[in-house]
């Protein structure tokens, strides 16, 4: 068997890698695609610099693969060209199944960053590949809890409950899919132990013994606060619409289908973020 996991030398991609090679697949058997291959190079597997913009060199590192983990790209805005390329690279080598990484209810949300994860699932759809869609949900460790610390919390998601989840958590639930059988067709919504945003200032001031306040802000604010932090314009308009949209529940779903591919409850709230302190 071959495994490609594309990304692989991010934050998601390696935590994959490495738990692929705790389940007991063979080194051998994986190969990991990604820009900066040194970030890589320790775990004894096979390494490809490729980019996504790069489809002939995406079908030559499909070929032969049985199993494909396509994480999505990380530039908003350039993602359906670029995942154009890796889906057709994908049918091009005749991969066996390709694993993708969505977003929460891609189908039916109004989040403006589910917009390209909905297309790119379409663009599945239409290649006639087998695959499966694992609908990720925020990652904890999307909020710093550093920053919290220092300034408190700020935001636009109102009283409206997010269920994220630890990286590692959604990292061994993709190695899950792409170690076992017979998920070829399911779309897989993923998601943590739910929380609204003033509850977790409240647990990191528990598991901190340092106050923590989370300042609700209304969309427009809270872009200002974003870019005068230093994030571009662009960037700040997705997270405040991410953030209002959670206000009304777009970020909120069952843990169930984590917790399944898993086999073990999801890593509790505080148990992180203890783990992000010390």
């Amino acid at each position: 068997m071959s495994i490609v996991v594309t990304g692989a030398t991010g934050h998601l991609g390696r935590l994959v890698i490495e738990s692929l090679l705790a389940k007991g697949v063979p080194a051998a058997e994986i190969v990991g695609l990604g820009r900066q291959v040194d970030r890589i190079a320790d775990l004894g597997i096979t390494v490809r610099q490729v980019s996504y913009d790069d489809r002939d060199a995406l079908t030559a590192a499909f070929t032969g693969a049985d199993k494909v983990l396509f994480i999505s790209g990380s530039e908003v805005g350039r993602r359906i060209p670029q995942h154009t390329n890796v889906v057709e690279a994908a049918k091009a080598a005749g991969v066996g199944l390709i694993v993708y990484t969505s977003a929460p209810k891609a189908d039916r949300t109004d989040m403006k960053l589910a917009a390209e994860h909905l297309a790119t699932e379409r663009l599945l759809a239409a290649s006639g590949l087998p695959h499966v869609i694992l609908r990720n949900g925020w990652y904890i460790e999307n909020y710093s809890v550093a920053q919290a610390l220092a300034h408190g919390l700020f935001g636009a998601a109102g009283d409206g409950r997010i269920s994220a989840a630890t990286r590692a958590d959604f990292a061994e639930a993709a190695a899950s899919v792409l170690a076992g059988e017979g998920h070829a067709g399911k779309v897989y919504e993923l998601g943590g132990e739910p929380f609204t945003m003033a509850q977790l200032a409240e647990v990191i001031s528990r598991e901190s013994g340092q106050p923590v306040t989370y300042t609700d802000l209304s969309p427009e604010k809270y872009i200002e606060v974003l870019v005068g932090a230093g994030l571009p314009q662009p960037y700040a308009e997705i997270l405040a619409d991410s953030d209002r949209a959670a206000s009304g529940g777009a970020l909120e779903v069952p843990r169930a289908d984590l917790e399944n591919l898993l086999g073990r409850p999801v890593t509790p709230l505080a148990a992180a973020i203890r783990a992000a302190i010390h």
